[in-house]
């Protein structure tokens, strides 16, 4: 007997005998990575290292040519790890299972097959009107991987973006400060016997608190606002009495960001009940050179001056004086790491799919699973999503009876 095998989902290794009968099952997956059409795109869903685990339970994965070029893999790389490397987007959007990053274009929605599957980002900030009314059309079930929560409730593909995008936002503050990219020639962090460079930080969650690590780990001095008491106090517990945490108190904030070099907008909107906006105010009163990155710019934005910006917007800007960095999706600044991160979680979902048998008996069985669906069989069925297409939404729970 061949005991070469392969990996199946629990990490294991079976004989390449038994692999072939699993592969003869109806569990066997169909997955389709297509090529993203936004050239500043370049994260993918999953790496040929993830595609190889798949490929050798027998599932089936296509990859549109040239996808992985953003995560420096070649179509070598994905080939060599079992996918199929298609010219056409045509061919990739035939699989039953659709995996990738930003949401779909109403031409990608054209393409799908009626009530086939898809994974993507939510961001509502570019998602069109048209696409979700095809995808209703061809009653798609969307899964939002923001939306997408584990068996202890918390948010991992959200968590692991932020935990990236707050740690990329101090590199990018770095940069943009220096001589270099036209900012005031500040050395992050200062040297001995000039001043430490100061960092404000709106959000104590995830990114809030990678930002802040990343920064004190550079030496600056941190400031950290958010409302919600319980993040205020986890994060001095994690990183130090020695950092300033504070509520949103007018006259502290207002001070806070006229000393402030840096300003970093970190609060996390989806699915909450409250938003926090800074006032255009408080940017005004800023030094002149200052620099705010905007992390929730797919949120709709932290920032009055940041909040409505869409894909026509220029990206790097000035207002009062101050230099906006407001780029969708800072995790490309690192898209191989990214796509290593979503590999790890998507990976263990894809197998999960297998063994229930489909996409429905796992959205029945997993409550986590289940609250990132947004459409079922075409059905808004995410509060959060649907107001924003001005559309009612029905729980999830009614259309599952049927199943």
């Amino acid at each position: 007997m061949d005991l070469t095998g392969g990996r199946c989902s629990q990490g294991k290794y079976i004989p390449q005998e038994l692999l072939k009968e699993i592969s003869k099952m109806g569990n066997r997956l169909l997955i389709g990575i297509p090529r993203e059409r936004n050239e500043e795109e370049r994260r993918l869903p999953l790496t040929p290292e993830a595609v190889d685990m798949l490929t050798d339970c027998g599932h089936r994965v296509v990859v549109e040519t040239n996808a992985g070029l953003g995560i420096n893999y070649s179509d070598n790389h994905f080939s060599e790890a079992g996918a199929e490397i298609v010219a056409t987007p045509q061919e990739v959007y035939q699989a039953d299972l659709i995996l990738k990053i930003l949401p779909p274009l109403p031409g990608e929605v054209a393409l799908m097959k009626p009530r086939s599957t898809l994974f993507s980002m939510v961001q509502l900030n570019s998602f069109a009107p048209e696409a979700f009314e095809l995808m209703m059309g061809k009653r798609i079930n969307a899964i939002g991987y923001e939306l997408l929560a584990d068996d202890q409730n918390k948010l991992p593909v959200l968590n692991i973006i932020s935990e990236i995008e707050g740690k990329a936002s101090i590199s990018i503050a770095a940069e943009m400060l220096s001589n270099a990219r036209g900012g005031k020639g500040l050395l992050f962090g200062g040297i001995s016997g000039v001043p430490p460079t100061e960092v404000v930080i709106v959000g104590a969650g995830i990114a809030g608190t990678a930002a802040a690590r990343a920064a004190l780990g550079m030496g600056a001095m941190v400031k950290v606002f958010d409302e919600d008491i319980n993040k205020l106090r986890t994060i001095q517990q994690v990183l130090g009495q020695s950092l300033f945490t504070s509520n949103f108190q007018p006259n502290v904030l207002h001070n806070a960001f006229r000393s402030a070099d840096v300003v970093i907008g970190a609060m996390r909107y989806i699915n909450s009940r409250k938003r926090y906006v800074i006032a255009e105010e408080m940017i005004s009163s800023m030094k002149k050179g200052a620099l705010i990155i905007d992390l929730r710019v797919n949120q709709g934005g932290c920032f009055e001056t940041t909040c409505g910006l869409t894909s026509s917007d220029p990206s790097v800007f000035q207002q009062y004086g101050i230099f906006h960095y407001c780029k969708s999706n800072v995790s490309n600044y690192v898209a191989r790491t990214t796509a290593m991160g979503f590999s790890n979680i998507f990976v263990p979902m894809l197998f999960s799919i297998g063994d229930m048998g489909s996409v429905q008996a796992l959205i029945k069985a997993d409550m986590g699973f289940r609250a990132g669906i947004y459409m079922y069989g075409g059905k808004p069925v995410n509060r959060y999503v649907a107001n924003h297409f001005n559309l009612s939404s029905a729980d999830i729970s009614i259309y599952l009876s049927a199943f």
